[in-house]
C-alpha cells in the first residue's frame, strides 16, 4: 500500500521505523506540537577518557555519525520539511540541540518559513565536566521554539508558566539537573539505556507551555519515549517515532508505568479564554451589592456601586474602567485590579470575587 494512502492518526502509539519515512505516513496538519531532539552530529574524535583513565560513556551511537555538515544538513531538512507539513497553521515546534548543531536547525528552521518564538536555554544544574580542561564545561543546551509560520495563532499557557515560576514570569533560562536516578532507564549490565535521555521535568514545561489537554504531541525520535511519557501523564495526545527497537521496548514499559493525572489538573485556563463575567453579574448574584463603597488600593479615591453595574465617584458615572480612569485622570483603566472591596478587614480586588464566579 503506497505510504500516502495512510491517512489515520496512530493516537496514543510509539513507532518503529526511520523519522522521515514513518512521518510521510501521517496526515497534512494534523499535529499541535513537536518535540524534536534530533541527532547532534557530535563529531567525535577518538575516545573521551576522565583525568583516572578511565572512559567516558560519550555518544557514540551510528545514529549520531553523519557523513559531512552536508549530509546532516540534508537529513534536518528533510525532517523538518515533514514537521511543517504535519503541523497545523497555529501549531509550534521546539528543537533541542547543543552548539554542534542548534545553529544549523535553527538557520533551516527560518529558510522553511517557521517563525522563531524563543530560543530558551537549558541550564544543566549538574553538567559532565570538562575533563580534558581544554574548553568551557559545557553546562546548557538550547532549545528554538516557533511557530509554523509567522500569522499563526499558537498556544502559549502563560498563566501555568507563571503559577510555576512561584507567580514570575517564566524566564527563557531554564536551571534543571540531567535525568539521573531511578528516571534514568538502564539496561540489563547497568548501563545507561541511552546515552541522551531527557529529564520528564524538561518536558513536563515544555509541554505545559504549548498545548492543552487533548491535544496531539508528535516526537520523530522518540527514544526511551519521555516526550511520550510526560503527555501521557499531562493529558495529552502522543505519536513517537523511534528506530532503534531496544529503545521503543523501553518506552512501552515505561507508558504502561505512566499514569495520568485528572483532566482538571493538567490545564490552566488563561485570562482570554476564561468566560466573560460582567461587573453586573457580580451585582446581581450579591457578590457586590448596591451601595457597595469601592476603594483603589491605598484608599485615595472611592465609588458607590449602583445597582445596574455602574459605579458613582462624585460627578462621574460609568463603568468600572470608565471612573477608574477618570478618577485618575488617566486615559484608560483596568478596573478589575483597580477598584478593592473590603472583606474580613482587608482590601481585596474586585477580580478575586471574580474568580471565585468561575472555579
Amino acid at each position: 500500500m503506497p505510504v500516502h494512502a495512510i491517512r489515520e492518526l496512530p493516537l496514543d502509539q510509539l513507532l518503529l521505523g526511520d523519522a522521515v519515512e514513518m512521518m510521510r505516513m501521517l496526515p497534512d496538519a494534523s499535529i499541535d506540537c513537536i518535540f524534536a531532539d534530533p541527532p547532534y552530529n557530535l563529531q567525535l574524535r577518538g575516545e573521551l577518557r576522565r583525568p583516572d583513565d578511565s572512559l567516558v560513556d560519550a555518544v557514540d551511537d551510528d545514529w549520531d555519525k553523519f557523513a559531512d555538515f552536508a549530509a546532516y544538513d540534508a537529513f534536518t531538512r528533510a525532517w523538518l520539511s515533514e514537521c511543517r507539513r504535519l503541523m497545523h497553521k497555529d501549531a509550534t515546534i521546539w528543537v533541542i540541540g547543543s552548539y554542534h548543531n542548534i545553529f544549523r536547525i535553527g538557520s533551516i528552521l527560518q529558510d522553511l518559513g517557521f517563525w522563531i518564538l524563543n530560543d530558551v536555554i537549558w541550564r544543566k544544574s549538574n553538567p559532565m565536566p570538562n575533563f580534558r580542561g581544554r574548553r568551557f564545561t559545557n553546562a546548557h543546551e538550547t532549545l528554538i521554539w516557533a511557530a509554523r509560520e509567522p500569522t499563526s495563532r499558537y498556544k502559549f499557557n502563560y498563566q501555568a508558566m507563571k503559577a510555576l515560576n512561584e507567580d514570575l514570569q517564566m524566564r527563557s533560562d531554564w536551571t534543571l539537573p540531567l535525568c539521573t536516578g531511578a528516571e534514568r532507564l538502564r539496561n540489563d549490565h547497568g548501563l545507561k539505556l541511552h546515552p541522551t535521555q531527557k529529564p520528564e521535568a524538561l518536558l513536563h514545561r515544555v509541554i505545559l507551555a504549548a498545548t492543552n489537554p487533548d491535544d496531539v504531541v508528535l516526537d520523530p525520535f522518540a527514544g526511551t519515549a519521555t516526550t511520550a511519557a510526560v503527555a501521557k501523564r499531562l493529558n495529552r495526545h502522543f505519536i513517537g517515532i523511534e528506530r532503534h527497537p531496544a529503545y521503543v521496548e523501553a518506552g512501552w514499559a515505561r507508558l504502561k508505568a505512566m499514569r495520568a493525572a485528572p483532566p482538571y489538573l493538567t490545564s490552566t485556563l488563561s485570562r482570554r479564554d476564561a468566560p466573560r463575567i460582567p461587573f453586573g453579574t457580580l451585582v446581581e448574584q450579591g457578590l457586590v451589592p448596591a451601595g457597595t463603597v469601592l476603594h483603589d488600593r491605598l484608599r485615595r479615591v472611592r465609588a458607590v456601586v449602583a445597582a445596574d453595574g455602574t459605579i458613582i465617584a462624585g460627578a462621574v458615572r460609568g463603568s468600572i474602567h470608565q471612573v477608574g480612569a477618570a478618577v485618575q485622570n488617566a486615559a484608560s483603566c483596568n478596573g478589575w485590579s483597580f477598584w478593592h472591596i473590603e472583606r474580613d478587614g482587608r482590601l481585596v480586588t474586585i477580580d478575586t470575587l471574580r474568580a471565585t464566579m468561575r472555579l
